[in-house]
């Protein structure tokens, strides 16, 4: 059952805006009326300061929403979830031309993500589902134990249909023995258009991606030699396998 509790921000008659704000997991929704020209992040830490003392509730769920801040944020959304979106906390509402009456949520941003890497190695990892994955990688890097996360990209694996169409794989003996044809497969990557890369500036909810999906992580961009560090047993493994299997 949802509880309606009316909470009154400051605003001016000329800049106000009546919003209907869904608490998930605690059952409740504000009506409430404050300035357009709040900014997301203002609207944030106002519903954590007014949750406890506007509705009579789950304690231990107004901690909660305090010590883990950061963590929650505004969504709003859309018939169609590519669509639905993530409001940015400095943008304010008029910045998204937010209707009255229009109705949003404060929910936890963090969502499941599987990440495979080239050994077979898979990993379940907690991220930001606000966050573009250009933004993401170097957390996800950094939790896969690799340091340079500007070099690499996340994949989406097609299936065997596509992977013969669009893939030729070949095996190659031995990487340490032959040092001109890891320059050239260190070329090839670099400008690699075959595989699903998935855009930098988009996010994983843009592209339907849910949690139970796995995505590649890989090695893309080369830009030096140096960044190849012979006393990190990761990124080397990584390296020969993602070598060895082309």
């Amino acid at each position: 059952m949802i509880n309606y509790c009316a909470l009154t921000f400051p605003y001016t008659a000329m800049s106000s805006v009546t919003l209907i704000v869904r608490i998930e997991h605690a059952g409740t929704q504000y009506y409430f009326r404050t300035s357009s020209d709040y900014t997301i992040f203002d609207l944030c830490r106002e519903i954590r300061n007014n949750f406890e003392e506007a509705c009579i509730g789950n304690r231990m769920f107004s901690l909660v929403l305090i010590f883990l801040a950061n963590e929650y944020g505004i969504f709003t959304y859309d018939p169609d979830p590519k669509h639905s979106a993530w409001l940015e906390s400095s943008k304010t509402l008029s910045y998204y031309h937010i209707s009255d009456q229009a109705e949003v949520s404060y929910k936890y941003k963090m969502r499941r993500l599987v990440i495979k890497t080239m050994d077979g190695t898979k990993k379940t990892l907690q991220v930001d589902d606000s966050k573009s994955i250009a933004e993401l990688m170097f957390t996800i890097c950094a939790k896969m134990g690799i340091t340079n996360y500007e070099e690499y990209s996340l994949i989406r694996e097609l299936d065997e249909e596509e992977k013969m169409k669009t893939l030729t794989i070949r095996k190659a003996k031995s990487i340490a023995k032959d040092v001109d044809k890891l320059e050239k497969m260190k070329l090839k990557l670099h400008t690699d258009d075959d595989l699903n890369w998935l855009s930098h500036s988009k996010t994983l909810r843009q592209y339907g991606i849910d949690e139970m999906e796995i995505l590649l992580l890989r090695r893309k961009y080369f830009f030096s030699d140096q960044n190849v560090d012979a006393r990190d047993p990761v990124q080397l493994n990584l390296l020969y396998i993602q070598v060895r299997i082309y």
